[in-house]
């Protein structure tokens, strides 16, 4: 008896993973075995089971990650009404998503589905900063004609606890994530170590790139709308530029 897969011949070979190794590594040693052995064209490889459902997560996780920013940008650009400050929310995306990938290197796990929902999961919990930052510094220019300097410094200093508050309440909710063993913590466990790792760093270094580049946002802004060189300054804090002397003609 010959088995078929779809009016083909076909062979099923199966494959275990060796202690430590990951379905990654197998994949990649297989796809080398082929390449050097040179299999004919009218030979096709496909996978099956955990494998397949592998490989087609690394073809969704780009566009689910991309689709996500884009859910993100329009939501924001909707409650701010501006194009311009919802990339500054968006510029703390970037650093979750490495601490979460060396938080995974670190303790050995796999960029998992699981690890993939935990870094979706902090681009939700991550931009939280940020909003808590630009929503009060927009809140104090509009409503108290502050300058974006004056309105960003006054914003960090009022929502520095908040901000620390909401962070160690969802950081300290994924540790058990992370540390926890029994049945289904290879599950869990990459999870927790995404959502932890991911916080650490984003909290670090947030709450330093977030007001810089919300005065660069501004600054893009103003030129952007075709407000001259004096207002922009004004706005910005900065020292005038010496105008040119003017002679009169003769």
């Amino acid at each position: 008896m010959i088995a078929h897969q779809e009016q083909f011949p076909s062979v099923t070979i199966s494959f275990n993973l060796a202690p430590e190794a990951s379905l990654s590594d197998a994949v990649a040693l297989i796809t080398a075995a082929e390449r050097e052995i040179g299999m004919p064209t009218s030979v096709i490889g496909s996978y099956s089971g955990d494998a397949a459902e592998f490989a087609k997560s690394l073809d969704n996780q780009p566009w689910l990650i991309l689709a996500a920013a884009i859910a993100i940008y329009i939501v924001l650009g909707v409650l701010y009404e501006s194009f311009i400050h919802p990339l500054t929310i968006l510029s703390t995306l970037p650093s979750a998503g490495v601490g979460a990938l060396l938080a995974l290197m670190l303790f050995r796990h796999d960029l998992s589905v699981i690890a993939l929902i935990g870094i979706v999961l902090l681009m939700g919990i991550v931009k939280k900063n940020a909003i808590m930052m630009i929503d009060f510094a927009l809140e104090a220019e509009r409503g108290e004609g502050l300058s974006p300097r004056d309105a960003i410094v006054k914003a960090c200093v009022l929502r520095f606890r908040p901000i620390m508050m909401t962070t160690l309440a969802a950081l300290f909710g994924a540790i058990p994530l992370a540390v926890e063993g029994g049945t289904g913590s290879e599950l869990r466990n990459p999870l927790g170590i995404t959502i932890v790792g991911g916080l650490l760093l984003s909290q670090l270094l947030t709450l330093y790139t977030t007001p810089v580049i919300y005065l660069q946002m501004e600054r893009l802004r103003a030129r952007l709308f075709g407000e001259t060189r004096r207002q922009v300054q004004q706005e910005l804090d900065l020292p005038a530029a010496p105008e040119p002397s003017q002679r009169p003609a003769e």
